[in-house]
């Protein structure tokens, strides 16, 4: 049996009444704190035309967190490299591990995290923007650090650094890609959970050794809030279920209070689709945490575990992350 290495993603949300300058203080006084519980990863992510999230651009955030830092990996889960020249993603992760040399994950999505006329907005034209062209310009991204084939240009810093370079995914495409690459996969469990378990097996089954990597590693992504109680973290944990219910409806928007969560009337149909979504996924207790976290561990056979913990105070989603620390690690296994 094996210990198995905790991370943390953080989207810098924006509560309702705050600004996103007070959002990413609050990220940035979670990746000290997580840092000194012990996590071994600290990823944010990119998304755009979102009042909820203020981590529009990692490159940027990261390089503010790595100088707050000094021992944590840090990295994007993920840049989306639909929207963004490959040289650009190149010399910014260049920049940061040359900066940082060491500490720097480069998680890459094939989706935009906006909706198209965003995407077309940060792109400016179409080309690009199809997920057919994504392995062209992974490989291009990847070139630009190795030069193994040679070309005009060359990414300055980029050029010989070695951010560690994950594929993330929420389905089978990443997952086969990222196999075939003999790259390490972050699944996204925490919004497509029944793909999970299809995706980790195309993974390793098509995973080659390569200069990356000699064996598979997949890190699982979830949700987890846990408070003293199952009641208090159901509590905490409404906020995000309605957010992504607002996102879900082409409504999004600031993160409620728990309060405004708890009254939100609900239709059926709504309260189905979170129920749907908080499946496998780690809500409650110590206790309760860690029978769910064990469960999953036990179905999936991840290297590492990614918890998300979208609650509305920041003194909540930090003691959450303190209770994991002292109270559900320790007892987290895996056969290996």
């Amino acid at each position: 049996m094996i210990n198995v290495p905790l991370s943390v993603l953080d989207l810098a949300p924006v509560a309702a009444g705050a600004t996103a300058g007070e959002a990413l203080r609050h990220t940035t006084e979670l990746a000290r704190r997580t840092e000194a519980l012990g996590y071994h990863r600290f990823w944010v992510a990119e998304h755009h035309n979102m009042p909820g999230i203020a981590s529009s651009a990692p490159a940027v955030l990261l390089a503010h967190l790595a100088a707050h830092t000094s021992t944590i990996r840090l990295g994007s889960g993920g840049v989306m490299l639909p929207n963004h020249a490959p040289l650009v993603v190149a010399e910014q992760f260049g920049t940061l591990d040359a900066l940082h040399p060491g500490r720097i994950d480069l998680g890459i999505g094939r989706a935009p995290g906006t909706d198209q006329v965003t995407a077309l907005a940060l792109r400016r034209t179409m080309e690009g923007l199809s997920a057919e062209g994504f392995p062209r310009e992974l490989a291009d991204l990847m070139n630009y650090f190795t030069g193994e084939r040679p070309g005009p240009i060359t990414a300055t810093p980029g050029r010989g650094q070695q951010p560690a370079i994950w594929l993330l995914g929420s389905s089978g495409f990443s997952a086969q890609l990222a196999g075939m690459l003999g790259l390490p996969f972050s699944f996204a469990h925490h919004f497509s959970s029944q793909h999970t378990l299809p995706a980790l097996a195309l993974y390793r089954q098509s995973f080659r050794p390569s200069k990356w990597l000699a064996e598979p590693y997949a890190m699982v992504a979830v949700n987890a809030v846990c408070a003293d109680t199952d009641e208090r973290a159901e509590w905490l944990a409404g906020p995000g279920a309605l957010s992504l219910l607002r996102l879900r409806s082409g409504r999004p928007g600031p993160l409620a209070t728990p309060d405004e969560a708890a009254a939100y009337p609900y239709t059926e149909i709504e309260r189905e689709f979170v129920a749907q979504r908080r499946e496998g996924q780690a809500m409650g207790s110590p206790e309760t945490v860690r029978r769910q976290l064990g469960d999953l561990l036990a179905r999936t056979g991840a290297d590492e575990l990614m918890l998300t913990t979208l609650v509305y105070d920041v003194a909540d989603r930090v003691r959450s992350y303190e209770l994991i620390a002292a109270k559900v690690a320790g007892g987290l296994r895996r056969d290996g």
